[in-house]
């Protein structure tokens, strides 16, 4: 497969740049036009960022499952879309070619037909990284069913949240999931999350750990049955086929829920079309994917990472694509240099987070690994920092490999800004440029945008992406408020940055009441909430601090009731209640009891102070006169865990 739309040199970068801003149309339809369409769109793009209303190749229709597979087929039936390795070193690898995916996607498609599913109905998929939860969200996209997957490690009460507000029909789970030396029983967390659900008309359960599980009668199916049955019904006379459905371009592909700092997690919708040409363009371009090669990408797909550039990138590209159960330290912290040097691995996309926590076993585990293979590596999540990157570059690069560090979120859907691997250069703790296609911009404090550079401000976008997201599901007015009122006219990212003298951006962290923990992000409000139904705790205020592996970490501030606590008691009692309802990667990794908090007088409570204190700062607060209470400020600088 060759891609007419790869830049191969920063000549050409300036050129599709140029092209791209001053028409866009013509350069994005050059693009989409090398994907299979039902009908062509009429119209490229209309938008106004007021409302927001964002609509991208109008009235082209399409099936996405049909070019990220059937067009492969003939060409690549043969060749590993998937290469799936367990959890266990010791179990049996699984590779999955595009023939092979094609068969599941329709059986699995057949399944959900079977089980009543139709275009536009919500399928909630909670699954560990196995083959079938690619082939559940595949299946689904063929139907026109919209799915959402959420990650293995929220609570039952995240789910439950998530279910009603999608108001899902139908969930796709397993018995349990391996994470490292746990087993994660999924199906009894789904039980827990379906008490009291009105909505939920089937769960599909998948083995996986042999957990024993509870079916219920009439609502739960075995996987194994149900495909089975759905094989005889897609293969006729040896050939499989399953019409895909056809989809609007701007239909609904999926909804991906996301922390907001109102503490109520918003799903982000992302559409068919312009998902689609976007997730491939950015995946062939940013890591100058070569037919061949095999991408290994280290996220989950229940974050938006796993979606974009493990299923939907890589697979309409032709790649193969390396999917991990595990976890990089399990059995050893040498598992993905294992990894790297058994599949030969080409290019590897992982997060700081990963390579922070590597970095702290030194060099032995890469002893006796082969990573010759590899030619780019690749940075997600959160900025990566300096000694990250020249130990990522020295050890694992070994100085031959260019580093992309990319910059994006689940609102945008795929990378917006990052150097292009080996083509514009790489900075360390820099994203660098923005691909073709993104135009950022710099706003200060009074909403002006900041010209030249160097320059410092908010980040924002002036103008659309195809894969920017289209609303929050059923709430377009949160959509509207949280990234489009903040600066009209355009996109707020909630991040900061800084620009350098030659236009190349860093992101400083986000602005607003959002963390980032080892590249999740988690609102302050969620977790506060989620402390609070504790029933000793009064109030509490939650803010991040620097942590050496996680990037941000989670430091709570905790008003005890009549300030009666055990110590080490009700902090195991807060982070049970906090993993019980967000789950366990919300949990504080500092929690400081304190009599109050540094409020003003109209009952607002300044995390600003609480912030410089979580990092270490226990003098500078500025003017604290204006507080209600400005004793508490001492106090707490005093008690600092």
């Amino acid at each position: 497969m060759s891609y007419p739309y790869q830049i191969k040199t920063a000549e050409e970068y300036k050129e599709a740049y140029k092209k791209s801003v001053e028409n866009p149309d013509a350069f994005w339809n050059d693009i989409a036009e090398t994907f299979q369409w039902h009908k062509k769109w009429d119209r490229t793009l209309e938008w106004n960022f007021i409302e927001p209303d964002i609509k991208w190749f109008v009235n082209g229709k399409l099936n996405i499952t049909e070019n990220c597979i059937d067009r492969h087929l003939k060409e690549l039936g043969e060749k590993p879309a998937i290469i799936w390795e367990p959890n266990n070193p010791e179990e049996r690898v699984r590779i999955v070619t595009y023939n092979r995916l094609h068969k599941r996607v329709c059986q699995f498609a057949q399944v959900l037909k079977n089980n009543g599913v139709k275009k536009g109905d919500r399928v909630c998929i909670y699954m560990g990284m196995v083959p079938e939860l690619a082939y559940a969200v595949l299946g689904c996209a063929r139907i026109g069913a919209i799915h959402s997957v959420i990650f293995g490690g929220f609570s039952a009460q995240s789910i439950a949240d998530r279910l009603l507000d999608a108001q899902a029909e139908y969930i796709v789970t397993c018995d349990g999931a391996y994470r490292g030396e746990k087993v994660i029983p999924l199906k009894d967390v789904i039980d827990d999350a379906l008490i009291g659900n009105k909505t939920v008309k089937r769960v599909i359960v998948y083995t996986r750990t042999r957990t024993p599980v509870s079916m219920i009668k009439g609502r739960d199916v075995w996987w194994e049955d149900e495909m089975a049955h759905a094989e005889d019904q897609v293969e006729k006379g040896g050939a499989v086929s399953f019409p895909a459905v056809e989809m609007d371009a701007e239909d609904t592909l999926f909804i991906l829920y996301t922390s907001g700092s109102t503490g109520k997690p918003k799903g982000v919708v992302h559409t068919c079309g312009g998902y689609m040409v976007y997730t491939n363009y950015s995946f062939v371009n940013t890591f100058q994917y070569q037919p061949g090669q095999v991408f290994f990408c280290t996220a989950d797909i229940g974050w938006i990472t796993g979606h974009s550039y493990i299923v939907y990138g890589p697979l309409s590209a032709g790649a193969t694509s390396v999917m991990f159960e595990g976890v990089p330290t399990w059995p050893n912290a040498g598992r993905l240099w294992e990894i790297v040097d058994k599949y030969k691995v080409d290019i590897l996309y992982t997060a700081p987070t990963a390579i922070r926590s590597l970095m702290g076993f030194g060099l032995e585990p890469l002893q006796g690994k082969d990573l010759s293979s590899l030619k780019v590596l690749g940075s997600v999540g959160e900025p990566i920092n300096e000694e990250a990157w020249h130990w990522f570059d020295e050890h694992i690069g070994k100085g031959k490999c260019p580093i992309v560090d990319t910059w994006w979120q689940t609102e945008t859907g795929g990378i917006l800004i990052s150097n292009l691997a080996g083509v514009t250069p790489g900075i360390p703790s820099f994203a660098t440029l923005p691909l073709p296609g993104v135009q950022p911009v710099l706003i200060d404090e009074n909403g002006k945008e900041v010209e030249g550079n160097p320059a410092a401000g908010n980040l924002c976008i002036k103008a659309p992406w195809p894969s920017i997201l289209r609303t929050t599901y059923g709430d377009h007015e949160r959509c509207r408020q949280t990234y489009f009122s903040a600066y009209p006219g355009l996109y707020f990212t909630g991040d900061g940055a800084l620009r350098d003298e030659k236009g190349n951006y860093r992101i400083t962290g986000r602005v607003d009441d959002v963390l980032n923990v080892s590249g999740h992000r988690i609102g302050t409000a969620e977790v506060e909430n989620a402390i609070n139904m504790h029933s000793g705790v009064v109030e509490s205020a939650v803010v991040g601090y620097p942590h050496a592996i996680k990037g941000q970490g989670i430091y709570a501030y905790v008003v005890f009731n009549g300030d009666k606590h055990n110590d080490t008691g009700d902090r195991q009692n807060i982070l049970q209640t906090v993993s019980r309802i967000i789950g366990p990667i919300a949990k504080p990794d500092k929690i400081q009891f304190v009599k109050g908090l540094p409020k003003t007088r109209s009952g607002k409570i300044m995390r600003r102070i609480l912030r410089k204190i979580a990092e270490g700062e226990t003098q500078n607060f500025g003017d604290i006169s204006t507080l209600l209470d400005p004793g508490v400020v001492e106090e707490i600088a005093e008690g600092k865990v």
